[in-house]
């Protein structure tokens, strides 16, 4: 069947007809909730064997930072602080770090031309990605805040809380690692960034703040991660101060939502170059 050059119909006449029967509109767009659940499935079937290991590998990390400062802190809002640090450690490692070299990878392999050819929207990519790479996080948490408790003498009792922080925090840590994935111009630059953000979590966040000098605790203050940490920290003690906890936990909250948005600019701009 000959093509017929669109300058040669008739003025007025609709090319769609000239298609014949055979010729069909496209479909809409897919709605984000389904397209958010089909990603998420898809990235975690991906990242389930290639990830664990890495996953063991920043809980052992975390365990082995404990261990290394039961030599040093005794006791009391210290210990509170090394705990939750060191719990929250693995939601950085994972949903930080690693996304940040997973997006980076992606644009330089042409792996977003594959997104962008998908009806998805550009939210669903980034948010089901991010979700599937903070869901790894959740044993290797969970192991490491049982373990700085007994390691410390810390109670239990409120680990629950754990439920509101592992997804508040890794909403912030992973929407600022698909962010520095996808805005940097070379993976190599993306892997660096992350591995900047891991360490920076890992001194702001672990070590106790009241050694800390006043600089160090204002960049403290910018880190996603540090509001979650403080979340936690404050569950340790006799009487949680329930109002601060909460407040933390928004903090977070609105950061994650905040740095999912950079992120998903990030793809649109990705994408289109």
């Amino acid at each position: 069947m000959s093509v017929v050059p669109a300058e040669a119909l008739p003025d007025g006449a609709p090319a769609a007809k000239e298609a014949g029967p055979e010729a069909a509109e496209l479909g809409p767009r897919a709605r984000l909730w389904p397209s958010l659940a089909a990603v998420y499935r898809a990235q975690l079937s991906r990242a389930r064997v290639a990830r664990i290991p890495l996953l063991f590998v920043a809980t052992f990390q975390s365990v082995g930072i404990m261990i290394l400062m039961r030599g040093v802190v005794d006791g009391g809002g210290e210990a509170r602080s090394v705990v939750a640090g060191s719990a929250v450690l693995v939601v950085a490692f994972v949903a930080l770090n690693l996304l940040a070299q997973y997006f980076g990878q992606l644009r330089a392999g042409g792996g977003l031309d594959h997104y962008a050819t998908l009806p998805v929207p550009p939210a669903a990519v980034v948010l089901g990605a991010a979700g599937a790479y903070a869901s790894f996080t959740v044993p290797g948490t969970l192991v490491t805040a049982v373990f700085g408790c007994v390691l410390f003498g810390l109670p239990m009792a409120h680990l629950w809380i754990l439920i509101a922080v592992i997804p508040l925090a890794g909403a912030a840590l992973a929407g600022l690692g698909a962010a520095l994935g996808l805005l940097a111009p070379r993976p190599e630059l993306a892997t660096l960034l992350g591995q900047l953000g891991m360490s920076a979590a890992l001194l702001l966040g672990v070590l106790p703040p009241e050694r800390m000098p006043e600089v160090v605790r204002l960049a403290r203050d910018l880190l996603p991660s540090t509001y979650g940490v403080e979340a936690l920290a404050r569950t340790f003690g006799p009487h949680p101060d329930w109002a601060r906890v909460l407040g933390d936990l928004a903090v977070c909250g609105v950061v994650g939502v905040l740095s999912l948005a950079v992120a998903t600019w990030a793809y649109r701009r990705a994408a289109v170059r």
